[in-house]
């Protein structure tokens, strides 16, 4: 899947750069060294549908229907008060944030695991302390040092230890995609954050895949009416890609927007949500 990825993202920012003359589907294939029979193949099996599919959940004009369409899923989903009901196999998020203690301490104490593991969206660094998950970050350069660095500067004076039998099985379970059945146990997450933070990453739990909202919308459910700006913010300092789904806000125009771990990842979470929920 990671490879499969891999060749998706690179046609995402083929045609995001010569959208405007609509290249050819043999074309797109090209771009990323295929024939259009295995771009179309390797594409179906990565999202489920085809090339062609996929690219109009990522249209402006998709997203204002996205949006529309999405309000009374959301009102739902708030009034009941749900924490993080919205994965594809029914596997609930909770969020626990570190105490000032824990944060004055930068990690003092604590022993966080980490391992690199393939995910739909490219490889992720997972990094868990013994009372969740602390980080979920994708490696665009490829680069784990680089990434793992930052991460060990947020919790300077953790011990780190690598462990991927540990974070394997999280991986396992984050990214499964089977629908239906018992619902899964549920994943535990230690963030490190202000008030304000945790309060618009505990919002964004209750935003189901195959819906989104804009970043207005979010900062009214996160209690703070016309603080978009620094919801924004919080959004963009999420220290767990995925989990707590800021993928799913974008601008009210129906542009998707900017991301942390990159745009055309974005744009391809957005999509591979669409397709497995019409799917």
């Amino acid at each position: 899947m990671t490879a499969d990825y891999a060749r998706v993202e690179r046609a995402i920012k083929f045609i995001e750069t010569n959208f405007i003359r609509q290249p050819p589907l043999a074309e797109i294939a090209a771009s990323v060294g295929l024939s259009e029979f295995h771009f179309q193949r390797l594409f179906r099996r990565w999202a489920g549908v085809s090339p062609k599919r996929f690219l109009q959940y990522l249209t402006a004009g998709y997203a204002r229907e996205l949006l529309r369409q999405s309000r009374s899923v959301l009102d739902v989903a708030f009034e009941a008060g749900l924490t993080g009901s919205g994965r594809l196999h029914d596997l609930t998020v909770n969020i626990h944030a570190a105490s000032p203690g824990e944060l004055k301490e930068r990690g003092a104490g604590l022993i966080i695991r980490y391992g690199t593991h393939p995910t739909p969206f490219g490889n992720c660094l997972l990094a868990a302390t013994s009372r969740g998950i602390c980080a979920l970050r994708f490696i665009p350069s490829g680069d784990v040092g680089e990434v793992l660095g930052t991460l060990q500067g947020e919790w300077e004076n953790a011990c780190f230890a690598e462990d991927f039998e540990a974070t394997g099985g999280l991986a396992e379970r984050i990214f499964s995609t089977t629908v239906g059945g018992s619902a899964k146990p549920g994943l535990a997450l230690h963030v490190r954050g202000t008030n304000f933070q945790v309060r618009v990453w505990e919002a964004l739990l209750r935003v189901p895949p195959g819906a989104a909202l804009t970043y207005g919308e979010l900062a009214l459910r996160a209690g703070a009416p016309g603080a978009a700006r620094a919801v924004g913010t919080a959004v963009g300092q999420n220290p767990v890609a995925y989990l707590i789904p800021c993928h799913r806000v974008i601008r009210n125009s129906g542009v998707l927007g900017e991301y942390r771990w990159g745009a055309a990842r974005k744009k391809a979470m957005l999509g591979w949500e669409a397709a497995h929920r019409t799917g």
